[in-house]
């Protein structure tokens, strides 16, 4: 078996094209960047990757009570639209060599849901069912 090959450095594109659409909190990027991985991000990884994008003022953020809000900078749309070309002239003709990956994690993901709203719902029809044994009563 192959040994993985590492991008490193991916990570910061990664978190910029996830912040291209929408603001997400902190975790929200490290379980969207952990799933295109393949892996789960610890907060030592996302978070010191996040806090140098904001130092090269790609990423902004907002409070939301505790938690950070991160979204993309004007400059970190500038730099994302740029990494987009780069990475296109990098891979340019990969694209037809790559196959098809069917998308098993959002089929795993669907089923687990349902299982959870079956389980939930056999609980709560469980709860009004039950026989009430008579209370002694008090003297």
């Amino acid at each position: 078996m192959a040994e993985r090959i590492e991008f490193k450095g991916l990570l910061s594109f990664l978190i910029l094209h996830e912040l291209r659409t929408e603001a997400l909190y902190g975790e929200q990027l490290a379980a969207r960047v952990g799933a295109r991985k393949g892996d789960t991000l610890t907060p030592g990884t996302i978070y010191p990757a996040l806090k140098r994008l904001r130092e090269c003022k790609l990423v902004t953020y907002s409070r939301d009570g505790r938690k950070k809000v991160y979204s993309l900078s004007a400059t970190g749309k500038k730099e994302l639209a740029g990494l987009y070309k780069e990475f296109g002239r990098y891979f340019k003709g990969l694209r037809e060599k790559i196959p098809k990956v069917r998308k098993k994690s959002t089929t795993a993901r669907k089923r687990a849901v349902r299982a959870r709203s079956r389980s939930s719902a056999k609980v709560k029809s469980r709860r009004g069912t039950r026989k009430r044994t008579p209370r002694a009563k008090r003297r």
